[in-house]
């Protein structure tokens, strides 16, 4: 058996083990609308039962000893080695990843598992000192109840990267992956704790819509709920978040900007810049979503961006040797040519693509752009690169900060004129030479203003802030006197 066999998941849910749903949704592959299997869908109901099995079962598994629970943290973490060809199989075929992210998906997914093995052993809390003759202990324990809403583009390592550290940390978790890729963003996951030895009853999967969203948030033993998604859908969890007195750790969009400075290599540039925008169809929250270039290197970037664009082949990368697969419905790819049609009627000029193949998109440039154009100021979502010029340093780091997101922004160039541009920059992240796209499981991710809610995943540092909670623990050698 292999371990995403379908007579395991088809029309079930997990957590006590796989259980049949009352209902199913067709696992569809964007690239040919084939369909690829039948993915169990929740309802709020089963939502409801699953949370109170959920605090149940997070007793026992809290009170685990730590080395057995990372031992089923490096046992996951090898699964996704042994099974990793077919995992990216679906990650291709579900997701419409090329084979390369696909491969640097699972890669990570690996390495998030590996990381979190070590949670369990790390210091969790400090020694304070006391006025009274005491010992004085701040210390971190489980949340409880972590919810966990995932979303499609790298369906596997968004989800993976919260429901790992909550697990490895004592908690129990309720998973909502996207429907559309609800087995390389659900079923993967649970699969790989079910073979790892996780106990039953502490992961579930519980695919669905809006309405499970709402129960996964709304349910009174969660106390986290972990998202990562666009913005709108972002604000509306934090409200229900913050009315229900819960922590909600916002992961959301990016309109990212990759700054070009004078004297940069330009085809080395370029190449970063196509990398930025095109891989994964720029289906990315840190997608460089905006190029601004220094005045000296409009004209030659802008060639050279749309030279890499047009050599870039789309099609179906499970079949096809593609740089480019399918956007991940029809939905999302009409609004893609939409935002590009409309800077284009606005008076942006098409410098590369601008059409729809199939089920993907072309790599796009769009040139004579105002920050006005929606292909400047929305994130696109789509392979879509718009570029502009800058005159100075402070122009620059003006137009990069008149955006309401805050997450990535990447500078090519001079690195000491870069780190005095990274000093003037809201953002999350910034990256000198090299563009906006990056991720390691040790590293703190997250963005500001409106990409989200900080920096509340990667590294010992940020997991443990975000799936625990801190307790004040005092101990004297005898009952203290009082005067009462």
């Amino acid at each position: 058996m292999t371990l995403l066999d379908d007579e395991v998941w088809s029309r079930k849910l997990f957590g006590d083990g796989w259980k049949d749903a009352t209902r199913g949704q067709p696992v569809v592959e964007p690239a040919t609308g084939a369909r690829l299997g039948t993915v169990g869908l929740a309802t709020a109901g089963e939502v409801t039962t699953a949370a109170a099995r959920a605090a149940e079962a997070q007793r026992a598994w809290a009170a685990t000893p730590p080395q057995a629970r990372a031992a089923v943290l490096r046992r996951a973490g090898e699964l996704f080695t042994e099974h990793a060809a077919e995992i990216e199989d679906w990650l291709v075929r579900e997701a419409g990843s090329v084979r390369a992210k696909a491969g640097s998906e699972v890669a990570l997914a690996r390495g998030e598992c590996f990381e979190c093995a070590a949670l369990p052993t790390h210091p969790h809390g400090e020694v304070l000192a006391s006025e009274d003759p005491r010992w004085s202990f701040a210390r971190r324990r489980p949340a409880g109840v972590v919810s966990v809403i995932a979303p499609f583009n790298f369906p596997l390592l968004l989800g993976l990267r919260s429901v790992a550290p909550a697990l490895a940390l004592g908690n129990a978790v309720l998973l909502k992956p996207d429907p559309r890729t609800a087995v390389s963003g659900g079923v993967v996951i649970a699969r790989v704790f079910e073979e790892a030895g996780l106990p039953p009853g502490v992961l579930h999967l519980l695919p669905g819509d809006g309405t499970v969203g709402e129960a996964v948030v709304e349910a009174p033993e969660v106390r986290v709920v972990s998202f990562t998604g666009s913005t709108p859908v972002g604000r509306v969890i934090g409200e229900r978040a913050g009315r229900l007195l819960k922590r909600a750790h916002l992961e959301l969009g990016g309109n990212n900007a990759l700054v070009v400075l004078p004297g940069a290599d330009v085809g080395k540039a370029a190449s970063a810049g196509a990398f930025g925008s095109y891989l994964h169809q720029g289906q990315i929250c840190m997608t460089t979503g905006r190029h601004l270039v220094h005045e000296s290197l409009l004209e030659e970037y802008t060639a050279a961006l749309a030279a890499k664009a047009r050599a870039l082949p789309v099609g179906d990368p499970a079949r096809e040797d593609v740089a480019l697969g399918p956007v991940i419905d029809r939905r999302q790819l009409e609004r893609v040519h939409a935002i590009v049609t409309g800077s284009v009627a606005a008076g942006a000029t098409l410098a590369a693509g601008g059409e729809i193949v199939g089920a993907g998109y072309r790599a796009t440039v769009l040139t004579d752009v105002r920050t006005d154009m929606p292909a400047w100021h929305e994130e696109i979502f789509g392979p879509v690169a718009p570029v502009m010029g800058f005159s100075t340093l402070e122009e620059a780091a003006r137009i990069v900060n008149d955006c309401e997101y805050g997450l990535s922004v990447g500078i090519l160039g001079d690195v000491g004129t870069a780190m005095r541009l990274a000093d003037r920059i809201d953002s999350g992240k910034v990256h000198i030479n090299e563009q906006t796209v990056g991720d390691e499981p040790h590293a703190p991710f997250g963005g500001v203003k409106a990409s989200g809610t900080g920096s509340r995943f990667g590294g010992a540092a940020a997991n443990i802030e975000a799936f625990t909670e801190t307790q004040w623990l005092t101990v004297r050698p005898d009952i203290a006197d009082y005067p009462f």
